[in-house]
């Protein structure tokens, strides 16, 4: 895996940053840290949404509106819905590994989706993180179609303390791998901001995929 040296998302700039973009590749070549892939998979091109880069300016009441809604508290997340590619699914606590590693979702359950527990919780002031395989050598997962999101497409986190966060897309990008641009990604402007990653961009047979899926996203409401 490489890993990037921006700072810790949800945190100030300080340490190691994972670059989760190796996480959903990582399970087809058996190096994740959960589980391995079956013998034989990390040969086999799993199929997968290829996303290409779409960059957009600031929808209303988004990155960069200063009239946005007033943050959450912190308060853990516990699911996630975005309407326009069916996603409904629970959010399980992820937190970093004693390399400084993001550990991934569950491999097993392509049901689930991942948030930084030790960072910032979705709908408070900062940048929220949330991973999600795109595939595994099972067939697509949780994140298969997040590239596919718009501009404008909304996202919706509940949290344990009966609040939702809503938030709306700002855009969507395809970072290469070797060149993950961590504060982009994790950096904070002090506003309610989400960040969903998976995997993107062509798949090799020896590196697996090559890229990262990007969704920007800022609060725009709450329940």
């Amino acid at each position: 895996m490489k890993y990037g040296s921006g700072p810790k998302p949800g945190r100030a700039p300080s340490g190691r940053v994972p670059s989760v973009g190796a996480l959903a590749w990582a399970a087809l070549v058996g190096a994740v840290l959960l589980s391995h892939a079956p013998d034989g998979e990390a040969s086999r091109p799993p199929v997968t949404a290829q996303a290409a880069p779409l960059r957009a300016g600031p929808v209303a009441g988004a990155a960069g509106d200063r009239s946005g809604p007033r943050p959450l508290s912190a308060s853990d997340a516990t699911r996630i819905r975005i309407p326009a590619i069916d996603i409904d699914v629970s959010l399980v606590a992820l937190e970093l590994d004693g390399a400084g590693a993001l550990r991934p979702p569950p491999a097993g359950d392509t049901t689930v989706a991942g948030w930084y527990a030790d960072g910032t919780a979705p709908g408070a002031a900062g940048t929220a993180v949330v991973t999600g395989h795109v595939d595994t050598p099972t067939g697509p997962a949780v994140f298969h179609r997040l590239g596919t999101l718009s501009r404008g497409a909304a996202i919706e986190i509940d949290r344990d303390d009966g609040r939702t966060a809503r938030f709306t897309v700002d855009a969507v990008e395809v970072h290469p791998k070797k060149r993950f641009p961590d504060q982009k990604v994790y950096g904070s402007s002090g506003r309610p901001e989400l960040r969903l990653i998976t995997c993107g961009g062509d798949w090799a047979s020896d590196t697996g995929y090559q890229a990262n899926t990007v969704v920007y996203a800022s609060l725009t409401g709450t329940g």
